[in-house]
């Protein structure tokens, strides 16, 4: 047995040299002396650098040892990286014993990523409390594992030099930290500490009379003065907060006054889960959440009847009226910790109002310049800082459905990880829509999701997204060969891409299409296979010119076919009955031919000069686009039944009327029922979804006094067996059993949930959104599918 055992030995006694390169999230991480460490423990030589491509790191000694830390790279990654690829490959050996970190290098294309901001880890909270760290109660305390990341990158490699940090020089105690690799802040980027690092500053306006702020720490001062009812302008990672004590009614609806918020809910800042447990109904996967490296924004369901035990918190009314849910974010900052009040410190606000900075419409303040000018309106004082913020980034909005996550608004803790691609793309940008707009960079088989826009129709948001668009590229390398838009003719990221296509091509991509491919492509579905896209929004241009959003597609990436929609009504005024959600009930009740009773809620909600008005409008068709739009059927069904009948922010109507079915007995299972019209009555060729008859019976249990809670449970069933019925008749036409739930209506969870069980037990397999969200927010994925395909797919053909 020696001699045939020779020849290994000896391979194995003769050096090995790799040269090996990760890409993914691997900069900023701890990732360099994770590889140090790991090549120290097998006794390898060689060496580990940060380029613009990624981590590379050389090394050598035994082959068993190589393969072994080959084997080893993403095994045991640290906790805020992300392998995306490791390659590897041979080179001749060239000796040497030890193991180096060297200088990053620079140039050629970025091809690594860029880490999001995550929240403060235990081990930095422990020195924050801790009184004889040498970081105690330092605002910016962070190392390799958490604090700031994507809002303070200026280029890459990520190194400190290409971060709003290289202006504040180390001290020498973080120099020495940052250098020693065996060290928890090896080239952390933001390291600092009180003698070297940003500085908080607290600015109080000179109108501001709620007694005296001077001569004390400015976080102490900032907590005295929420808890006398001021309203605070924090200055956090990618902007902004307007903060309040979220226990005091006075300082709650002043905020809501000044920033013109209408009836639309804040969220809140508590210090731990435990604090809202008696306030919501919290889930594991809710506390999940809530507790991990994200810190998003969760929305959770309110108890009906909150615990008054002592010691519990208590929201002040006007924190979110009429909403069936809260909005809760844990702490992600030091100074968030700070100002919620460490173990010792003085009473102060225990949970507090946290929302965005900015004048309502416009984008989030990063500015500190600007942020004094622009919320001088807003704020009584400035809780702010010198380190800049070179990135906006709004907070992330998350909610649970089913035990899984629903994203609402992708944001701060998730951007700009890249999203893996079932096909290849051509190097693209596609610009989403104008409502919560977000866009998607992509090439290969990655796409990168920008951070939560905003609404396009401000200047200001218009400059954001050209800004951040620059910025994206630069961090990714990718330089789009073609732009993507909605086929809306006045949506302005549209005409932004227009404007600045510079030779190349513009894609224009139906917009409920886009939605549905965004859905198929999350899920990695290549394409090959339609399915039935059930696409349910408030609006989006439709192919004939009508205002569509009650729809079911038979879709690949490359092409959909309409086999049914919601049937037309007037949309009076366009925006003004999207404002006033009575309009769009009486739109409906004169389409399905009921009276515009005085006995309806509907009807005395609009006032009688306008009511006269509006009659005519629908008389002669003036400003009356015809909508088969779902979100505007929701408004319309909430104003009937007498849940909301004006609207101060996007789909308050339906999102009351959701909170109203929550209330509805259990044992009521009745359902309203649509009429289905056959594509033979049809010009469209399409099934016609007709809600007549479901307005029919709500107005009928309305007169017989069926109380509100019913009529939306009662249209939540109804809609959900319209689902199951325009699929089930899908399938059997086309043989198609896959269905994308998708589109803004289906942030709703309520109806969301109904309709994937009554799918599911009937055979069918549904796609649901979990990491992009199924508003406008995740349509630029779509777009950037679509418009990528180089061959054309077969089109759904009916099965024999």
């Amino acid at each position: 047995m020696s001699g045939p055992q020779a020849p290994t030995a000896v391979a194995e006694n003769t050096p090995r040299r790799r040269r090996v390169t990760v890409r993914g999230v691997v900069q900023g991480v701890g990732f360099r002396p994770y590889l140090y460490g790991l090549a120290t423990e097998l006794a390898l030589a060689g060496h580990v650098t940060n380029t613009p491509e990624g981590v590379v790191a050389e090394i050598e000694g035994s082959a068993s040892a190589v393969a072994r830390f080959c084997d080893l790279i993403a095994a045991q990654a640290p906790p805020l990286a992300r392998v995306e690829s490791v390659h590897h490959r041979e080179m001749p050996p060239v000796g040497g014993t030890a193991f180096t970190i060297l200088t990053s290098r620079s140039g050629g294309p970025a091809r690594t990523l860029v880490s999001p901001d995550s929240a403060t880890c235990a081990d930095c909270l422990a020195e924050l409390a801790d009184p004889a760290d040498r970081r105690y109660r330092h605002p910016f305390v962070n190392c390799t594992h958490c604090g700031p990341r994507f809002t303070i990158v200026t280029g890459v490699p990520y190194d400190r030099a290409n971060t709003t940090m290289a202006g504040f020089a180390m001290c020498p105690d973080c120099a020495r930290e940052y250098a020693d690799p065996a060290d928890r802040r090896f080239h952390a980027q933001p390291v600092a500490c009180p003698a070297c690092g940003p500085r908080l500053r607290l600015v109080v306006a000179q109108e501001t009379r709620l007694g005296n702020v001077e001569g004390a720490a400015p976080v102490t001062e900032a907590r005295a003065l929420l808890t006398r009812g001021a309203i605070l302008a924090v200055k956090g990672l990618g902007g902004y907060h307007l903060a309040c004590d979220a226990s005091n009614q006075e300082a709650v609806a002043l905020l809501r006054r000044r920033k013109a918020r209408g009836d639309k809910p804040f969220a809140v800042m508590a210090r731990t889960a435990d604090d809202v447990r008696h306030l919501v109904r919290l889930s594991p996967a809710e506390r999940s959440l809530l507790e991990g490296r994200a810190r998003p924004v969760v929305l959770v369901r309110r108890r009906p009847h909150p615990s008054n035990a002592p010691g519990d918190l208590r929201p002040a009314e006007a924190v979110a009226p009429g909403s069936p849910d809260l909005g809760v974010m844990l702490p992600y900052t030091p100074l968030h910790h700070l100002l919620l009040g460490l173990p010792g410190d003085p009473d102060g606000p225990r949970l507090l109002v946290m929302t965005s900075g900015n004048v309502s419409g416009e984008p989030i303040v990063t500015d500190d310049t600007e942020a004094l000018e622009r919320l001088a309106h807003l704020a009584d004082a400035w809780l702010t800082h010198d380190r800049p913020i070179h990135v906006p980034c709004d907070d992330s909005v998350v909610r649970v459905c089913d035990g899984e996550p629903l994203v609402i608004r992708r944001s701060r803790g998730y951007a700009p990880l890249p999203l893996s691609l079932p096909l290849p793309v051509r190097p693209a940008l596609a610009v989403g829509g104008d409502l919560k707009n977000a866009f998607c960079l992509g090439a290969g088989r990655q796409a990168w999701l920008s951070a939560h826009i905003g609404d396009m129709d401000d200047v200001g948001t218009q400059r954001a997204f050209e800004n951040a668009a620059a910025q994206l590229e630069s961090i990714t390398g990718v330089r789009p060969e073609a732009l993507v838009s909605d086929r809306h003719p006045g949506y302005r990221s549209a005409g932004w891409a227009d404007r600045n296509a510079a030779h190349r091509p513009v894609v224009r991509v139906q917009h409920h299409h886009a939605h549905i491919a965004a859905a198929m492509a999350e899920h990695g579905l290549d394409g090959t296979r339609p399915v039935i896209g059930v696409a349910f929004d408030g609006t989006g241009h439709g192919d004939d010119g009508a205002v569509w959003g009650g729809e079911f597609l038979l879709a690949d990436y490359d092409r959909f076919t309409r086999f049914g929609h919601l049937a037309y009504v007037p949309l009076p005024g366009g925006d003004a009955a999207v404002r006033r959600p009575y309009r769009m009930a009486l739109a409906h009740l004169r389409a399905a031919g009921i009276d515009w009773s005085d006995e309806l809620a509907c009807t005395t909600a609009c006032p009688p000069d306008e009511l006269h008005l509006l009659e005519r409008q629908l008389e002669r068709a003036l400003n009356c686009v015809p909508t088969s739009s779902m979100g505007r059927l929701f408004d319309a069904v909430s104003s009937l039944a007498g849940v909301c009948h004006r609207a101060g922010y996007e789909a308050q109507a339906a999102v009351e009327l959701e909170g109203a079915a929550l209330h509805a007995p259990a044992e009521d299972t009745t359902a309203y029922a649509f009429a289905l019209h056959t594509s033979e009555e049809n010009r469209d060729g399409a099934v016609r979804a007709d809600p007549a008859p479901v307005l029919a019976e709500i107005v009928g249990d309305l007169r017989v006094g069926v109380e509100p809670a019913l009529v939306a449970a009662r249209f939540h069933r109804g809609v959900t067996g319209l689902v199951h019925r325009m699929c089930a008749r899908a399938r059997e036409q086309y043989g198609l059993d896959t269905v994308a739930l998708t589109g803004g209506v289906f942030a709703n969870t309520l109806l969301s949930s109904a309709c994937a069980a009554a799918l599911r037990e009937d055979g069918f397999t549904v796609l649901r959104h979990h990491l992009v969200p199924p508003g406008d927010g995740g349509l630029a994925l779509g777009q950037l599918m679509v418009a990528a395909r180089a061959a054309p797919a077969p089109t759904p053909t009916p099965t024999d």
